[in-house]
């Protein structure tokens, strides 16, 4: 055999090998991309499509009220993500800079609330500040976004270099003009991305302002929840969720560039160890990071002690209510059944997100032009930026096109949580598979494995902690979604987030303290979770990109 044989047979065989490859990453992105455009872009597509028909966006623009909602929608996100940025700071520069005791239970009460059910952090605030109350809103989607500043700006501030602080405080500059000069510029990508993100999710906060706003206050997102259960508006609701969709989508764009230039700060990343012992003006930084964390407690503890309140004094008249239907018959089943209903769903929900946000994954992990990965990317996340009222709306417009079987079926309830809590399993794992090193998966290939078993041998290993922690997550958020939830679900099917809902819209002192019993059930189940992920998590900060 010649010399020039002898080299073309590698060259062919690699070509072979690298044709296999890209036509099995294809296989594996076709299962979430069907799963999305089925279970979501149809719906959306059907909500645009019913807006733009008689009796839509024409007629809404040009109603006073509309504007309104809009006005009112975007200054109460505005004001909210502003606190949430004020208070989050000290957080993040005490997770991020401090060698303090405790910082991984600090970690774990800030998460807390972002992972909480909305229903759960409106009741917590009205029990507070009582029902129709601004300050209450705006308070609450604040409480309910500080995780997102912490986890998003002190993953960068952990990384940033000190030493250029350093030399600008031994140029004379105080620690004030060190931090507005050196440190806050280097912030101001992770900050602008934490804040689109939080604006993101006050825009879109539903279980809040429907609990805490009722009749009084409405935003576009609790606006399109009653046109459509309570007026039979379809067109005007739908044209509402265009005017939403919009507003999402600028709010998206904004967050995706500051990610980009976030991308370039870090390299500003030192190996060197950033944190250190509190001194001086520390002290002043950590008192107010114990007082926002006070602030985040006193929502919770208020939860607990009025679950536990009647007229006639403390007592577990409220616990003890959770096995029945409710004063008055409110629900047709016991809250207890409710609850085990949401377990089931949210287990369903968390396997097929994991399962779709593992196989999406891998793909943005394996390929390797930026174009299609970016594509891709883009498209899994796409859940994350349109209300989960307006997909649920989706689904009732499309329902009718549905087969019997599964229009009547309660797995509509995981899907649409799946679509939820996948782009959280994608961020979360995604960065540990693109940091396993190519090498082993090649030594394993060059020893006969195959690429099921190259992913069984390496990277399953490497990951198993990121999947963890996404499938604890993605548990908990799925337990208590309720946006979408409420469009789907049967009395028969109800999950604890809806009936809670049921329980305080309906008058009678024992529907209202076994909601706050059922809240505080989700209460310590979400807290008991986070802190198994906590110990567990990996030491990236991904999930608080969110």
């Amino acid at each position: 055999m010649s010399r020039v044989s002898r080299e073309r047979r590698p060259t062919g065989t690699s070509v072979s090998a690298s044709t296999r490859r890209r036509v099995g990453l294809v296989v594996l992105a076709v299962v979430p991309l069907a799963f999305l455009v089925l279970f979501f872009a149809w719906p959306v597509l059907a909500i645009i499509a019913r807006g733009f028909g008689e009796g839509g966006v024409s007629d809404m623009l040009a109603r006073a009220q509309t504007w309104q909602l809009v006005g009112f929608t975007l200054g109460q996100a505005a004001a909210a993500t502003a606190l949430a940025v004020l208070a989050g700071l000290p957080l993040a520069y005490v997770t991020a800079r401090l060698a303090v005791p405790g910082r991984g239970l600090l970690r774990v009460l800030v998460t807390v609330p972002f992972v909480l059910p909305t229903v759960v952090v409106g009741l917590a605030f009205r029990a507070l500040f009582g029902d129709g109350s601004l300050a209450a809103i705006v308070l609450a989607n604040a409480f309910f976004n500080v995780a997102v500043v912490v986890r998003t700006v002190g993953g960068l501030w952990s990384h940033l270099d000190r030493r250029a602080e350093d030399a600008a405080r031994a140029l004379g500059a105080s620690r004030w003009r060190a931090f507005t000069s050196v440190t806050l510029p280097a912030l101001r990508p992770a900050l602008g991305s934490a804040a689109a993100v939080v604006f993101l999710f006050c825009a879109t906060s539903f279980g809040v302002v429907l609990v805490i706003g009722g009749a009084r206050y409405r935003t576009l997102e609790t606006e399109i929840y009653l046109r459509t259960v309570n007026l039979l508006d379809l067109p005007g609701a739908a044209a509402l969720s265009l005017l939403q969709l919009a507003a999402v989508v600028a709010a998206l764009a904004v967050g995706a560039a500051a990610r980009r230039r976030r991308e370039g700060a870090l390299a500003l990343r030192s190996s060197a160890e950033t944190t250190r012992p509190p001194t001086g003006g520390d002290w002043v930084v950590l008192a107010a990071a114990g007082a926002v964390l006070v602030g985040l407690l006193v929502p919770l503890v208020a939860v607990v002690l009025r679950s536990l309140t009647t007229s006639s004094g403390f007592g577990l008249d409220g616990y003890r209510a959770l096995t029945g239907g409710g004063e008055g018959g409110v629900l047709r089943i016991s809250v207890v059944e409710a609850a085990l209903n949401s377990v089931r769903a949210a287990a369903d929900a968390t396997v097929l997100a994991m399962v779709l946000g593992g196989l999406a994954a891998v793909v943005l992990a394996r390929t390797r032009r930026a174009g299609a990965t970016q594509l891709l990317d883009t498209l899994m996340m796409l859940p994350l930026g349109v209300s989960a009222v307006t997909v649920g709306f989706g689904y009732l417009v499309t329902l009718s096109a549905l087969p019997s079987g599964l229009r009547d079926s309660p797995v509509l309830v995981p899907f649409v949580q799946a679509l939820v809590i996948t782009p959280l399993v994608i961020r979360i794992v995604l960065p540990v598979l693109r940091s396993v090193d190519d090498r082993l998966r090649q030594a394993a290939a060059t020893l006969g494995a195959g690429p099921v078993r190259v992913w069984l041998a390496v990277d399953l290993p490497m990951s198993a902690r990121s999947l963890v922690t996404a499938a604890g997550f993605g548990f908990v958020i799925a337990l208590g979604e309720f946006g979408a939830t409420s469009f789907l679900v049967r009395p028969e099917t109800m999950t604890l987030p809806v009936a809670i809902s049921r329980l305080i819209s309906r008058p009678g002192e024992l529907n209202a303290v076994a909601a706050y019993a059922a809240c505080t059930m989700l209460l310590v189940v979400t807290a008991l979770v986070v802190a198994v992920v906590e110990r567990i998590r990996v030491r990236s900060d991904t999930v608080g990109e969110f």
